[in-house]
């Protein structure tokens, strides 16, 4: 295998890498980048507080058997995780207008949305400074869609009570 591999003339990663770097020649690709990180930081900061007040909300419902609460409460976790993927891809909409990426706004906005949650169903012309741009905004969308799965699946199983403890009347665990 290792034969195979040296008869490739792969280049080695900085090469690799500083072809890419010098194909983009882009100074504004770390603002994308940072925005990228600061918006994964915050999305999962966010999830976790939505997750950790839907278990709260659950377990003081449960405890005072207000059964049809936790559902209320549920509903409301996934609007807000609606909302807040939406003011993502928004965000990503300004930053994009903010970079000068498109001509227009509209075009711009439709643009984030795709990429953010990869879609690919556009046609879209990027200049060569721009041609990474899709992989980054992508990946945050990829990665804060996950984030949020995994949220909405531990408070789905909290709500069908999978996760709960039942305690006989005796006191003694089933």
């Amino acid at each position: 295998m290792f034969y195979i591999l040296e008869n490739l003339n792969l280049p080695s990663l900085s090469q690799f890498f500083g072809e890419i770097n010098a194909d983009m020649a882009n100074q504004d690709l770390w603002i994308v980048i940072v925005a990228a990180c600061l918006m994964l930081a915050l999305h999962a900061i966010a999830v976790l507080v939505i997750a950790a007040t839907y278990h709260g909300t659950d377990r003081l419902m449960t405890k005072k058997r207000i059964y049809g609460a936790s559902f209320v409460s549920y509903f409301i976790a996934i609007l807000l995780v609606i909302a807040m993927h939406l003011s993502e891809i928004v965000i990503w909409a300004y930053i994009c207008v903010a970079l000068k990426v498109f001509p227009t706004n509209p075009q711009t906005f439709y643009f984030a949305g795709e990429m953010y949650t990869t879609v690919g169903f556009g046609n879209w012309t990027l200049t060569q400074s721009w041609k990474i741009l899709p992989i980054i905004i992508s990946f945050s969308g990829i990665f804060a869609v996950s984030m949020s799965g995994a949220a909405l699946y531990t408070m789905m199983n909290s709500l069908l009570g999978h996760n709960k403890v039942v305690v006989p009347d005796d006191g003694s665990k089933l």
